[in-house]
């Protein structure tokens, strides 16, 4: 007999991303039951659709009429369009990040999703990421002064047309706003500016509780860097994203068993976190999010909130050229 519990999904969209839920899907059987792919480009549906033994879908219509989820996992510019079809067939989505170009589409697709009572989860996967979780918690009983975000990476040509805002620093703007929420007093940004796309960038965000963060994000790195590092009154954390490092010094000067000579000393922890499967752990939230129904942990809402962030840091470098 069919369990119905186990939700139908499907992923549209076969490139690097789509290929990563294909397979992650497919090894949670438990969970779910991979029904099949759908892209344009046949001869790569063909290709995943043989590596990992699923069925090729020959048009997005006749995916949306078989499942109840789908993995949206192509260029943000169809993101809008892709979602009104699921809307229209009663299907739930996880759409990679941004949520959409811009935010008048977000705004309808939250619109149209919510009159159905249909769900959508916005692909942030770092918020997955048991670091983040663990930083979260470091910073309950600290005052912080200020972030120093990097992410980087080396420039591919398939980022020809891609804006570093929208593909890296999104990220660390939805840490931000785990850890700190979007109460935002000023924001300034500059950046390096080809192919009308921004390649390097530089954001200087003012928080209303006095909090700054600067968060730099590049495509023209020579190494792959993922850093975050926070300043409080009281320690200095240093959080590597590829290692799963984070290290914490702290002062110990207002300890009353110090000796007046040692006011300066310094205690350092080290703690490596174990690397878990983030895409793992986000594909199942948002299953139970649809079979429990309740909200997934990013929202469409949060989509269109930190969208419209990144939206603001591409105009004010565009303004700044």
């Amino acid at each position: 007999m069919e369990d119905l519990s186990i939700m139908k999904v499907g992923v549209i969209g076969t490139g690097s991303m789509g290929e990563k839920h294909v397979r992650t899907y497919a090894s949670l059987s438990r969970h779910c039951d991979l029904i099949g792919i759908y892209d344009n480009d046949k001869v790569r549906s063909k290709e995943i659709a043989t590596k990992y033994e699923i069925n090729q879908f020959e048009s997005l219509t006749e995916l949306l009429q078989v499942v109840d989820i789908v993995s949206i996992a192509v260029p943000t510019a169809y993101h809008y369009e892709i979602g009104l079809a699921c809307i229209q067939h009663n299907v739930h989505m996880l759409i990679e990040k941004p949520i959409t170009s811009n935010v008048n589409q977000a705004k309808e697709l939250i619109e149209k999703a919510h009159a159905k009572e249909l769900k959508i989860q916005v692909g942030h996967i770092e918020l997955y990421n048991p670091l983040i979780n663990i930083l979260k918690n470091m910073l309950v009983n600290e005052k912080i002064i200020a972030f120093d975000i990097h992410r980087m990476s080396p420039y591919d040509q398939r980022l020809a047309k891609v804006d570093v805002v929208q593909d890296l620093m999104i990220h660390d703007l939805y840490i931000l706003k785990e850890l700190l929420g979007f109460k935002i007093l000023n924001l300034y940004a500059v950046g390096q500016i080809r192919n009308n796309t921004s390649k390097h960038a530089l954001s200087i965000i003012n928080f209303t509780d006095g909090t700054l963060a600067q968060l730099t994000a590049s495509f023209k790195s020579i190494r792959k860097v993922r850093t975050i590092r926070i300043f409080t009154e009281k320690s200095i954390i240093n959080v590597n994203l590829l290692s799963g490092e984070i290290e914490r010094i702290k002062s110990v000067n207002n300890s009353p068993n110090l000796q007046k000579d040692n006011l300066d000393m310094k205690i350092t922890e080290m703690l490596q976190v174990p690397y878990s499967e983030p895409l793992k752990l986000q594909l199942i939230d948002f299953i139970n999010s649809v079979k429990n129904n309740t909200p997934p942990l990013v929202t469409g809402e949060d989509g269109l909130e930190v969208l419209a962030i990144c939206n603001r840091i591409s105009l004010r470098i565009s303004n700044s050229e």
